[in-house]
């Protein structure tokens, strides 16, 4: 693990949250939108809706056909406008208007679960989180810190026993980095990867590649917010 870190910070040291936002409540509405869609589109889309609305009250100002046409390019738009909808209100009746520091809290809100809740509570308010999504978990079990068959949420146990709690939010970060630019679901950079030598997988492909057998298919990646 100490290897997969020094690798991972070297390639990709200034790793960050691609999400444009300017507070906590804005980086709550685009984590929940990027559920299922990349942060470039998101990005798109928040960068006229951030200036629309500003707080949960301008969000349930307008009806929710209105919302749901401004976040339209989103995939499952409608049921993700529902959600800022209910979450809002949710945000007025029980905490002021403020998304909550807890991530107990967080995970109460509509359309907010627990990877979500750990990139606000890291991102927002500063407290170490690792958050899986499809990048760190395909990442953990091609390099063997996870099995192949294991639940979002013991990838998230395993990494937060292996990588020391101080490194828990930067390393979030740069696996989601090394994911989405090296490690790539289709056609990783195996051939030039500094990772290869404990990577199983890659060590596979290559050697596929070469005889021409295809690389045995494993569990499809599942990940929710």
């Amino acid at each position: 693990m100490n290897h997969i870190l020094r690798v991972v910070g070297e390639m990709f040291p200034d790793a960050h949250c691609e999400l444009h936002h300017s507070n906590p409540f804005e980086l709550t509405i685009a984590v929940l939108l990027s559920a299922q869609c990349t942060d470039e589109t998101v990005n798109k889309v928040t960068a006229t809706l951030f200036q629309k609305y500003r707080t949960p009250e301008d969000y349930l100002a307008v009806p929710l056909e209105e919302l749901e046409g401004d976040i339209r390019r989103i995939g499952l738009f409608r049921n993700k406008a529902a959600n800022i909808q209910k979450l809002s209100r949710l945000l007025i009746d029980d905490y002021g208007g403020e998304v909550p520091h807890e991530h107990e809290e967080l995970t109460k809100l509509p359309g907010v679960g627990r990877k979500t809740a750990n990139v606000v509570v890291s991102n927002a308010f500063g407290v170490p989180a690792i958050a899986v999504d499809t990048h760190v978990e395909r990442v953990s079990k091609r390099l063997g810190i996870a099995k192949p068959d294991d639940s979002v949420l013991e990838v998230e146990k395993k990494l937060m026993k292996l990588v020391p709690r101080d490194l828990w939010t930067e390393t979030h970060h740069r696996l989601i980095f090394f994911g989405r630019y090296h490690c790539k679901a289709q056609n990783p950079a195996c051939p030039v990867c500094p990772l290869l030598d404990v990577c199983k997988e890659g060590k596979q492909r290559l050697k596929s590649a070469a005889t021409g057998k295809p690389v045995t298919k494993k569990k499809k990646l599942t990940s929710k917010g």
